[in-house]
């Protein structure tokens, strides 16, 4: 039997980061707004499929200027402020590329008080089969959850499910690539027992061992060497590192010994736990190519073969790298991690053009200073480390500048009161707007834009003649749309 569960101003389908961000920005800007998540926990790729990886990174541009604030900076200066995130870090030779670690956890409770206080509805453990419509204009959803079917009427409906289900099941454009060229999925890992001085004392003498030219010199004016140079002289401790890959000749002795199973490359992040304990985090651990997600089979293949390759990197961990032989698992993520699946047409593309030309927009609602081209491959004969960016590709914001992101990405083509925000936001493929500080980023203004719609009675589509209102609103909710390059 379908039930009725009310009429909300918003309705925000999906709590990864992008929902959670919308929710709260919508219940803040006013609006009677409901944000519906399909399993018990709120905060997606931030703190259930994906932790902490890149966190809070890539808040600033090349130039050092911060590009990311409102609710993304917001939550990091409190996490901060309370002992659960580590001081942000600007290292030369980084680039852009710095980091804003914080305890995934903690993320995961902050997010419900802050919605809470707000006067945000939640319905979890909840999934969104179908999209009420009446010709182009959506109406609303129907969700099944514990207890039968439930219809929910709204508004403005938000798109954050990551992969644009609900926007399919909405009758929407989307564009997807072939499932062998889409990027792999992961299923992350954490542990506990490093022997931090140990490890420290191997990399620093060892810096040949480790691939700082597919992962900090493209984003940079600085060779390999040259990165190697600015690391002897600067870092005195792990946190002081953050993202280590490459392990080169212990990866090429795995392989020979078969105790590597080579879909990804050698590496860890770090994770920050109370007491200025730090934990190892594996993000690229296991990658399962040839799979598109938004199939049941591939899904539960990707499922399977990534907890398979996660035990033999756990164990080569342990016999192979100094200061890890004690190690122990803590975390292995409920869920894979998807990187990519499809994109939502919208009524603007953002494209690699966009992105090289660090373009501005005059309907902006936030920035990224993330390059376009590929981010993930499997490992090839020109890379060990499996994310290799192809400097041959890749395009960055010119003048270590950022682009804008206009708000005609979220506004989805073809229908009304209906937005998309997250990582299947309106762009081509190389300009795939995947990473946490984006979905921040774009969640907030959609929630924001939502808010203004349903008080003013237009659609999300009207709002495109005058966006004024909402970037005030951004700004007022302290939001960074000007004055950087």
């Amino acid at each position: 039997m379908l039930g009725y569960y009310g009429l909300y101003d918003v309705i925000v389908c999906g709590g990864g980061t992008s929902g959670v961000c919308a929710a709260l920005a919508s219940a803040r800007a006013g609006a009677k707004t409901l944000l519906i998540e399909r399993v018990g926990q709120l905060g997606g790729q931030m703190n259930f499929s994906g932790p902490p990886g890149f966190s809070f990174a890539w808040l600033y541009n090349a130039r050092h200027e911060r590009i990311v604030g409102g609710i993304a900076w917001e939550i990091y200066e409190m996490m901060l402020k309370d002992g659960h995130a580590l001081p942000e870090h600007h290292q030369n030779w980084r680039g852009p590329y710095q980091f804003n670690y914080i305890d995934p956890d903690w993320f995961g409770m902050y997010i419900y008080q802050l919605l809470y206080e707000a006067g945000c509805e939640l319905m979890l453990h909840s999934l969104v089969t179908e999209v009420i419509r009446d010709g182009d204009t959506v109406k609303g959803v129907i969700c099944e959850h514990p207890g039968g079917k439930s219809m929910v009427l709204g508004k403005v409906v938000i798109d954050c499910t990551g992969e644009g289900e609900v926007s399919v099941q909405a009758g929407a454009e989307t564009d997807k690539l072939p499932k062998e060229q889409l990027e792999p999925a992961t299923v992350a890992f954490t542990c506990d027992g490093v022997d931090w001085d140990k490890f420290m004392d191997y990399f620093m003498n060892h810096l040949e061992e480790f691939d700082f030219d597919h992962l900090y010199a493209p984003y940079t004016n600085m060779n390999e060497e040259e990165v190697r140079e600015e690391i002897r002289k600067n870092v005195t401790c792990i946190e002081d590192v953050s993202e280590v890959m490459g392990f080169i000749s212990l990866h090429d002795k795995a392989m020979k010994a078969g105790e590597w199973h080579n879909c990804s490359g050698v590496g860890f992040f770090i994770m920050p736990r109370e007491g200025g304990r730090i934990q190892a985090h594996f993000q690229h651990s296991s990658q399962v190519g040839n799979v598109d997600c938004t199939d049941v089979r591939d899904i539960t293949r990707a499922e399977v073969e990534a907890r398979a390759q996660d035990e033999i990197a756990f164990k080569f961990f342990k016999k192979y790298v100094p200061g890890f032989e004690n190690i122990y698992l803590t975390r292995l993520c409920p869920e894979v991690r998807i990187r990519e699946t499809r994109r939502v047409m919208g009524d603007y593309i953002l494209t690699a053009e966009d992105v090289a030309e660090a373009r501005k927009f005059e309907d902006v609602i936030g920035k990224s200073s993330f390059p376009s081209g590929p981010k993930h491959v499997l490992p090839s004969s020109e890379s060990l480390t499996g994310t290799l960016t192809n400097a041959n590709v890749a395009r960055h914001p010119k003048d270590g500048g950022s682009n804008d992101i206009p708000y005609r990405c979220l506004v989805v083509k073809g229908l009304e009161n209906f937005l998309v925000a997250g990582k299947a936001i309106s762009t081509d493929r190389p300009s795939h707007n995947r990473f946490l500080q984006q979905t921040f980023v774009t969640g907030q203004a959609a929630g924001c834009a939502a808010a203004i719609c349903a008080k003013k009675g237009i659609t999300p589509r009207q709002l495109e003649e005058n966006v004024k209102e909402l970037q005030e609103l951004l700004v007022k909710q302290n939001a960074i749309l000007y004055g950087t390059h």
